[in-house]
């Protein structure tokens, strides 16, 4: 707040916020590097890609004090669905204090319930031979378990919050827009969006800095990786606390850019889809086997190309319905044909035919 023209605009339109400015920490400029001293110095000559540069650093300069030293310790996740309940399981079983939050008590108890079905397949391997040992197991990680139909209580002691719910952009900004009046200003927020963009999904809170991805795959409990994704605002210190978090749950992270399907679906998805129109075209064919049925496209990749499981059975364990909204909202560019839609996954879903959770996709189960 002491460095002369700090309060004033550079020529080149770029101000900083005065009152904020003041109640962070000081940030020298040596601190912020050549491109910032470029705003305030540079004035019309300064470069669009410099420009981002400084924004981006000024961000994280007035967030670091915020989040430093967080330790995560009580994990709040909204959604007690597939997901929700494996998010909650893994980090019970690492010691966190997790509350598990949907919209009924209902929802909760299958969701408790299938936290304690996939525990009893751990145990049956980690704890074979012993049997007591296996069961305290089990007791000690669902003691870690509250749920809660109360986001307002929930929130009000977390360290992190993982929210788990529908891929719909108004619904997830509206949640965060609510929590964000409603958590500790330390509280990191985490989507485990698998399609959408964190940067608008982190817009409707006033803690851009404090807010990244965490996208989990499914079977949570099962699969290693987490994808760690964090956007232009996104604080070091947020990303590190998101990566350390990973870790700490046993899980591998890797760190991907808010780009669309981030790492793994943009190269899974159009495998998928690809196979979904190779089957497509037989299906629609005017005589038999004109392609590939479904059951030699999952074989052929299977056995030729090493993958445990074939992609329209990897299709049906994902969800017809989620594979569908990842492709209508890439297809916003025209120029990208790997992710063009399919008539017959259109159909699928319109018809309610989502895959193992319904029973029926594209094999029936």
């Amino acid at each position: 707040s002491s460095t002369p023209g700090l309060e004033s605009p550079c020529p080149a339109g770029f101000r900083y916020p005065g009152a904020r400015w003041r109640r962070r920490r000081r940030i020298s400029l040596v601190q912020l590097g050549a491109p910032l001293r470029c705003v305030l110095h540079c004035g019309p000559e300064l470069t669009t890609n410099s420009m981002a540069f400084a924004t981006s650093q000024v961000v994280r300069g007035f967030s670091s004090s915020a989040v430093r030293n967080v330790v995560i310790k009580n994990v709040t996740i909204i959604g007690g669905g597939q997901m929700g309940a494996g998010i909650a399981q893994v980090a019970a079983s690492t010691g966190h204090s997790v509350t598990l939050v949907d919209t009924s008590d209902d929802i909760l108890k299958k969701s408790i319930k299938t936290i304690e079905g996939s525990l009893k397949r751990v145990v049956k391997k980690k704890f074979a031979d012993k049997p007591e040992a296996g069961e305290e197991f089990i007791k000690k990680v669902v003691q870690n378990v509250s749920t809660s139909t109360d986001v307002e209580s929930a929130v009000q002691s977390s360290d992190l919050v993982v929210e788990a719910i529908v891929e719909n952009l108004k619904i997830k900004q509206d949640l965060f827009s609510r929590l964000d009046k409603l958590a500790p200003p330390h509280t990191i927020f985490a989507s485990n969006t698998s399609s959408l963009s964190i940067s608008d999904i982190a817009s409707s809170t006033s803690r851009q800095d404090r807010f990244g991805g965490l996208h989990f795959f499914n079977p949570v409990p099962m699969m290693k990786l987490v994808e760690v994704i964090g956007t232009p605002a996104t604080s070091q210190e947020t990303l590190d606390s998101l990566l350390n978090f990973s870790k700490v749950l046993r899980k591998t992270p890797v760190s991907c850019k808010d780009t669309f399907g981030f790492v793994v679906n943009r190269l899974l998805v159009p495998c998928i889809m690809e196979a979904i129109r190779l089957y497509e075209r037989g299906v629609y064919a005017c005589y038999y086997n004109s392609d590939a049925s479904k059951e030699d496209i999952d074989i052929a990749m299977k056995l030729g190309a090493g993958h445990p499981m074939g992609p329209l059975e990897l299709a049906d364990y994902i969800g017809l319905d989620i594979i569908n909204s990842v492709i209508e909202g890439e297809t916003k560019d025209p120029n990208n044909p790997l992710f063009n839609s399919s008539d017959l996954l259109n159909k699928l879903v319109a018809e309610g035919k989502l895959g193992r959770k319904t029973g029926e996709g594209f094999f029936k189960y």
